[in-house]
């Protein structure tokens, strides 16, 4: 019993991640589904589900019982994360579009948030972002609406 309780101590995020990827497919689930049944966006769930966000202890309890996990996931849900890409550009399709968009139309993004705001920067922390599909005649489109807060620079 004590290796049993050691063991679950030593869970890591990446442990974590890879039983609730297997219990989703396992129950059938999306995103949007679990989300919903812990009270929070499909972006957000998604993004501490792969280790990217601390989840409060209410939504890791909530998101532990959703999938059937170990109530010790809960704890490790909760902790903070270290962000660590693996790779410095992406090399899956998807992904990389993204890194293609900043690419060309960041400067772009940054010109035009200047203009509006002045002299600072969208936070990724105070942030939501939602992801739909439109439907359109040439093909469905993929529509990325993100908002963050606007923080000034400090000019001391």
């Amino acid at each position: 019993m004590k290796d049993e309780s050691f063991a679950m101590s030593m869970m890591t995020k990446e442990d974590v991640t890879a039983m609730i990827l297997s219990a989703k497919k396992q129950a059938g689930m999306t995103w949007e589904g679990i989300a919903e049944k812990i009270g929070m966006s499909p972006v957000w769930t998604h993004s501490a589900a792969m280790g990217m966000n601390a989840m409060p202890k209410d939504k890791a309890e909530a998101l532990v019982k959703v999938l059937g996990l170990p109530q010790e996931a809960a704890l490790v849900l909760e902790e903070s994360p270290t962000k660590i890409w693996e790779q410095a550009v992406p090399t899956d399709p998807c992904i990389y579009r993204l890194y293609e968009i900043v690419g060309v139309y960041g400067p772009t993004i940054k010109a035009l948030i200047h203009e509006k705001f002045g002299d600072g920067i969208m936070s990724a922390i105070d942030f939501d972002m939602q992801i739909t599909r439109v439907e359109h005649p040439k093909g469905d489109r993929v529509k990325i609406e993100m908002s963050g807060k606007y923080l000034a620079y400090n000019s001391w």
